[in-house]
């Protein structure tokens, strides 16, 4: 009827307007990289002289000054007994341990490292897949780490092909080439912007009142844990697989997997084959998390005409994401 073509006209010329006042996947990205580079600068600017502090380095048997060597091999510190990623400066004196792959209890490097990959897979799928994508990450260390993803209603019925599993690996394999680092920076808890009530109970357990944003290259993210130093600590990294797991709230849910291992445990190819081949089953996340975290995403792509979407200029819209650890 006219009366039903005239609404149909203006429903897509709503949808169209709402489109191009959206700002696009690669704008967002910027503005929140730009603003990371700003309040770091601002940081940086209240310690105008470098101030002489005391760091005691803790070492089995060794209290000594640092040694450059012993950096190089290391992926996380612990300061004062806590856990301390490797770029973020020291403000007052210390007790500095260096934690490695090696060590007799490698836990925290293990969760550190966990966090990582699964961070860098939140990157990988945002970069291949550009807009309209919504992560939701889980952290596994009982050999595994996935991402939950949903992506745009078009593509519900594609099945990820070897291939496409190989152009995620080898967009993984290049940001590790790269050796970015995870640059870290503490924020007040009002710096961003985060829609839900669990978030900001999360925020309220920290005694300062401030969380810890991660940036690699472009990308950043909320960590309720530290991530290791660089992304060229990891040697083998390889997406292994992407579940159907049904209908969720924002549509269709898949589960994108990968594994990985560091710089200093590599694995001969016939051991890696066979990690794989256990890898490419379904992930089971556990009911309820020991550890949570806020990414970088976008809206979910399921958004209705006249809902807001995208960010504001001035804020971080970070979306949650958890890290379900195993222990």
């Amino acid at each position: 009827s006219p009366k039903a073509t005239v609404c149909q006209f203006l429903q897509r010329r709503l949808a169209s307007s709402a489109a191009s006042v959206r700002p696009s996947a690669a704008e967002v990205r910027d503005q929140r990289s730009a603003l990371f580079s700003l309040e770091q600068a601002r940081q940086r600017a209240l310690y105008p002289r470098t101030e002489k502090i005391e760091v005691t380095l803790q070492k089995a048997g060794l209290q000594s000054t640092l040694l450059g060597s012993t950096c190089g091999f290391s992926a996380l510190a612990l300061v004062d007994g806590k856990p301390w990623p490797l770029h973020q400066p020291l403000t007052q004196s210390c007790s500095l341990s260096l934690l490695t792959f090696k060590d007799t209890d490698p836990l925290l490097v293990n969760q550190a490292y966990w966090r990582s990959c699964a961070a860098h897979l939140c990157q990988v799928l945002q970069d291949f897949f550009k807009e309209d994508l919504h992560l939701h990450l889980h952290l596994i260390t009982s050999g595994a780490f996935c991402c939950d993803v949903v992506l745009d209603p078009q593509l519900d019925t594609w099945n990820p092909s070897e291939e496409s599993l190989r152009s995620l690996t080898r967009g993984a394999q290049q940001q590790i080439h790269r050796d970015l680092p995870w640059e870290p920076l503490e924020v007040a808890r009002y710096f961003i912007s985060i829609p839900s009530q669990e978030e900001v109970e999360k925020s309220a357990q920290s005694p300062k009142g401030t969380v810890m944003l991660y940036r690699c290259g472009d990308h950043v993210l909320l960590s309720g844990g530290p991530l290791v130093a660089r992304t060229g600590r990891c040697a083998q990294y390889e997406v292994t697989a992407i579940h159907p797991l049904g209908e969720g709230e924002w549509g269709l849910h898949r589960r994108a997997q990968g594994l990985s291992l560091p710089l200093q445990l590599q694995a001969h190819h016939t051991v890696w084959r066979k990690l794989r081949s256990r890898a490419e089953n379904l992930v089971e996340v556990p009911t309820g998390s020991a550890n949570e975290a806020v990414s970088d995403t976008l809206t979910p792509p399921s958004a209705r005409v006249g809902e807001k979407r995208g960010t504001e200029p001035t804020l971080l819209h970070l979306l949650k994401i958890k890290w379900d650890i195993g222990l």
